[in-house]
């Protein structure tokens, strides 16, 4: 081996070192952008599911088992309706996380 096939060996391996290092830094300013857009989000602002005795069966097993029951209580003339600008009513806890 000579010296200058050394050193052209030599001289990959700096640029395959640096292009590691390259792709780390960009690696880890997006992993910051990322973190960072996440702590700009507004906080959560729709009400979570009550913790009352109305909903406790509620609170646990399938998500869509329970959303079976909302209109029970909150459908258009029962009980407890929802607002006339409330979304389609037919996922629930999508929205509202359970307590």
């Amino acid at each position: 081996m000579t010296e200058s096939s050394g050193h052209i060996a030599s001289g990959a391996g700096c640029r395959k070192k640096r292009k590691i290092w390259l792709l780390n830094l960009l690696f880890l300013l997006a992993g910051a952008g990322i973190l960072f857009l996440l702590w700009l989000a507004p906080p959560a602002s729709t009400p979570a599911m009550p913790k009352d005795e109305h909903h406790a069966p509620y609170q646990t097993g399938s998500k869509r088992a329970a959303e079976k029951h909302c209109q029970e209580c909150h459908g258009p003339e029962m009980s407890n309706p929802l607002p006339k600008q409330h979304p389609p009513p037919y996922r629930c806890l999508f929205c509202h996380r359970r307590a």
